[in-house]
């Protein structure tokens, strides 16, 4: 008889199997969306996934649910990654789903419609959002596969066109599950390293399906924050990507993208080529307009011009100074006539010509020179000439009156 054991055995003997198979641990599995319900509170997902003939319920937390780039609907068909095993409590087989993506064209094409819409809502198109390449980038990073022909074309114009550039490879897978992580974390890598001037995101060619995983809304993210000026190269002119819509410039194909990131060394040539040609015209041109005023210069400036400007400026010379000789001769004239008024106005003020006359002055015993009304008798005076000084004692003052005699 087998041995009795309990249920809650058995479910954790089952779920123990299922764990230790590493084909269940990681699985790629693909249906339809049914019954999708994600609780308000907690923010996980339950669902199940079916085929034709069957179904498996499924459970997506809120940590990889919030990373979706769509929004899953009932119906639509997706791929998911995922690990079955069993859920001990109900004994219910399921799986922990830990990224979804859309398959086919229906569905790819709603989730694409639905991330770009969420995305052009916060502004991760928005035109003044968009960083100006460099001129002349002296670092590029590239994130593309270090095995891809987009690298080899992309090296191949870089070097043609600007061979002075460094490039600098981060390389990634471009398809794949792992990709969206790989590229996300490459442009944060380039970014943060501060060694590049403009990164470029480059895949060749390919299927819609190929080019999906550059629609993950975590690469769109990475190039939002990014603070370096960057590219997006991915497929062909009629592919279109999430990333092409946040990037700061969008380039058909990787080799659009190398000519977009650095100048052409060809054209540079030719402008200072050009130049150089100019600036010889312009000298010339300068040398023949100054040796035309040189010429203008040179004639007035001949020996027998110079004679006659000399002859001309040296009557005009001998004018001038015997006008300025006649002025000075007549001012010093003038200067003696009036020199002359005055001195014999000054004669006739002169005192000692008084004297020289017969008159003389009369001064006090102080030598103060005083009328002779003011003289009294006794008083003791000084009269003086022109030469001589005379003392004298008034003996008596006569009024007008006392010298007067009547007939």
């Amino acid at each position: 008889m087998a041995e009795v054991i309990s249920v809650s055995a058995l479910n954790q003997y089952v779920k123990t199997l299922l764990d230790a198979n590493d084909l269940l641990f990681d699985l790629a599995l693909r249906g339809e969306i049914a019954n999708f319900v994600q609780n308000a509170r907690s923010g996980h997902c339950y669902f199940s996934l079916r085929d034709e003939t069957s179904s498996v319920k499924a459970v997506m937390f809120r940590s990889d649910a919030r990373r979706l780039g769509f929004r899953p609907e009932e119906g639509m068909k997706v791929i998911v990654r995922c690990r079955a095993t069993l859920y001990e409590r109900d004994g219910a087989f399921q799986v922990y789903v830990n990224d979804m993506f859309p398959d086919g064209i229906g569905s790819a094409q709603l989730a694409f419609e639905q991330l770009k819409a969420k995305l052009d809502r916060e502004g991760l198109f928005a035109a003044e959002r968009k960083k100006p390449l460099p001129r002349f980038p002296k670092c590029i990073g590239l994130v593309t596969s270090k095995t891809g022909a987009a690298l080899q074309d992309i090296r191949n114009v870089i070097g043609r066109r600007w061979p002075a550039v460094r490039l600098l490879l981060c390389p990634v897978s471009v398809q794949g599950f792992e990709a969206a992580d790989e590229i996300a974390a490459a442009i944060d890598r380039l970014d943060k390293s501060g060694q590049v001037d403009e990164i470029i995101v480059a895949r060749g060619g390919g299927s819609r399906e190929d080019l999906w995983v550059f629609n993950a809304e975590r690469i769109a993210r990475a190039a939002s924050r990014c603070k370096t000026p960057l590219i997006s190269a991915i497929g062909h002119e009629i592919d279109f990507t999430i990333l092409d819509f946040v990037a700061d410039q969008r380039a058909p194909t990787p080799s659009a993208a190398a000519e977009l990131a650095v100048p052409d060394r060809a054209e540079f040539s030719r402008k200072l080529c050009n130049l150089e040609e100019n600036i010889h015209i312009s000298i010339q041109n300068r040398l023949s307009l100054c040796y035309n005023r040189l010429d203008e210069t040179v004639q007035p400036l001949s020996r027998q011009n110079m004679q006659a400007q000399l002859a001309g400026r040296q009557q005009q010379l001998e004018a001038v100074s015997g006008q300025l000789q006649t002025a000075a001769q007549k001012k010093q004239q003038d200067a003696g006539l009036r020199l002359r008024h005055a001195a014999a106005l000054a004669a006739t003020l002169n005192p000692y010509g008084v004297l020289a006359r017969g008159y003389a002055l009369v001064q006090d015993e102080k030598g103060r020179i005083c009328a002779p009304d003011a003289l009294r008798e006794g008083q003791k005076m000084t009269l003086c000439g022109a030469v001589n000084r005379i003392h004298c004692t008034v003996d008596a003052v006569e009024g007008p009156n006392e010298s007067t005699q009547e007939l």
